[in-house]
């Protein structure tokens, strides 16, 4: 019997990113279908046309069509928006979007985010998201974004090592995300830090 699969239009510029996108769900051993798309018309077209499920979106290629954008999120609400993000963008640009994966994130990290985000297991917004981690953990991320070491987060929290390690896990597996840059951007969508708080 085949398992369903969920068809995914990538709105991308670099071939390279697109491919990686690609391997990365080709060793998933999930069913995928990717679709590689070069404008936000094409979207509304294939969105139209009932082509895909989920849109993995480059959101640079948004930043200047923000009612575009919001149009077809608007006429089609079933589709699953999630932004590939390489720098850090403005919080109500991101806000837009449903999920978030980091361009540093592990394969792995990005493949379970997808196949959980396909079969609606983790279908929040970014508000319900966070509500997901403690303030323990919330305290741990805001000391990792900082760079501190486990030694370092448990001296200022004053909470043992092994409790650290145990947060960073918890933290990992709540947001599926590991790399520090990834954390970072993820805390500033969430409003847990300000981005000014991050330049200082």
């Amino acid at each position: 019997m085949n398992k369903p699969s969920t068809n995914i239009v990538v709105f991308e510029p670099s071939l390279i990113v697109f491919e990686g996108i690609s391997n990365i769900i080709s060793k998933s051993g999930h069913h995928f279908h990717l679709i590689r798309t070069d404008s936000l018309s094409e979207i509304q077209n294939h969105a139209a046309h009932g082509r895909f499920d989920l849109a993995i979106v480059n959101p640079t290629l948004i930043q200047n069509k923000n009612k575009e954008f919001a149009s077809i999120q608007k006429n089609f609400p079933a589709i699953i928006w999630v932004a590939l993000v390489y720098n850090f963008f403005d919080h109500n640009l991101l806000s837009q979007f449903d999920r978030i994966i980091n361009i540093t994130d592990s394969a792995e990290s990005i493949s379970k985010q997808l196949t959980n985000i396909s079969s609606n297991e983790n279908h929040l917004s970014l508000e319900d998201e966070q509500e997901l981690l403690s303030d323990r953990e919330i305290d741990v991320l805001k000391q990792i974004i900082k760079g501190f070491s486990n030694k370092e987060i448990a001296d200022h929290l004053n909470i043992s090592i092994h409790t650290v390690i145990s947060h960073r896990k918890n933290i990992s597996q709540k947001t599926g995300i590991k790399s520090q840059a990834g954390l970072t951007i993820y805390a500033i969508s969430n409003k847990i830090i300000l981005l000014e708080d991050y330049k200082n």
